[in-house]
């Protein structure tokens, strides 16, 4: 942990007057987990906060605290509103969401990074990004210790709910010892563990369970590039009833499969867009730079991508990026 920089991203929210906090779009428990921690921080030293995520929240999150405060309203970027601007959980504004917004703005506010993805571009005025961490919420976990800022059992449940998605419930490759301690300590001060664990993975329908047999029913093993993937479209949300939030939990199932240097789902999306979800467990496959080539980002065995078109037209994109880089790392 970077003390001094822990140390003067604390002093600014000491100082601020307004708040807006960002996770990225499409927000899973680590970008949720990370805002509301922040927003209990700021709600307890009395400092005036909104919450901003350019996609709406799942509802799976209701429990968080301040949860409600999160909207999807573009109104609130008015100008000379926010002195400080807090970005969790995102390697880019663009990621975010609000690449946009903070063009149209004749004053920016101080902006503030907390990330823990390797892809991160170092965009804030501060930025507290270690790639080493589980989860962003262990990045601020690590941010309130060093600041000796209380962490009650609100604050305690947020930065649980961010250990436990990110590390899949302690099964994936980014569990690590230190991960493993804080979760011991965050109980120890009152965070839910069971509310988390019931919300997240103990939610699914019998619809739900169908979608991802039909992901499953998809698998294909591409041979020459050695990558499993399969596909999700939105005929098939509509035709059983769920939403695309039921889609998550499927790519880190994946990891389960033997075969393949790596996992991809790929989540037509309503606006003609297709997310891609990469997975590896391997030490030599690097998955974060495959999807940095498609305009996205994440960790070495973890990362994601947003491209526009068909899931067919996605595909073939993903095939060019996993080719240009082979080509590349022949020619070094």
């Amino acid at each position: 942990m970077p003390h001094r920089t822990a140390k003067q991203i604390y002093t600014v929210l000491q100082n601020a007057k307004r708040v807006m906090l960002v996770p990225h779009q499409n927000p899973d428990g680590d970008a949720l987990g990370s805002a509301t921690a922040l927003m209990h921080f700021l709600h307890q030293n009395d400092t005036q906060f909104d919450g901003f995520c350019a996609t709406p929240v799942p509802p799976r999150h209701k429990y968080l605290p301040h949860i409600e405060r999160v909207t999807n309203d573009a109104a609130l970027w008015r100008p000379d509103v926010y002195d400080t601007l807090i970005v969790v959980d995102s390697g880019s504004l663009r990621y975010a969401g609000i690449d946009m917004h903070l063009s149209k703005l004749e004053r920016r506010p101080t902006i503030i990074n907390i990330d823990h993805h390797d892809t991160n571009e170092m965009f804030g005025d501060l930025n507290l990004v270690i790639p080493k961490a589980s989860a962003t919420t262990e990045v601020l976990y690590n941010f309130f210790k060093v600041n000796e800022a209380p962490v009650n059992d609100r604050i305690a449940t947020s930065l649980l709910t961010g250990l436990i998605t990110d590390t899949d419930n302690f099964t994936n490759a980014g569990t690590t010892v230190a991960a493993l301690q804080i979760a011991s300590e965050l109980i120890k001060k009152g965070a839910d563990a069971n509310i988390i664990k019931n919300l997240m993975f103990k939610d699914k329908s019998v619809n739900v369970l169908k979608l991802w047999g039909v992901a499953l029913s998809r698998l294909t093993k591409d041979e020459a590039r050695d990558i499993v993937y399969t596909s999700i479209t939105q005929n098939d949300l509509k035709t059983l009833g769920v939403s695309e939030d039921d889609v998550d939990g499927i790519t880190n199932f994946l990891n389960n499969v033997s075969e393949g240097k790596a996992r991809l789902l790929l989540k037509e999306r309503p606006d003609r867009q297709v997310k891609g979800s990469f997975r590896a467990t391997r030490d030599d496959v690097d998955v974060a730079k495959i999807c940095e080539a498609l305009g996205g980002g994440g960790h070495q065995k973890a990362a994601g991508f947003t491209v526009p078109g068909t899931v067919d037209e996605a595909i073939k994109k993903v095939w060019e990026a996993v080719e240009s880089m082979s080509t590349k790392n022949e020619r070094n």
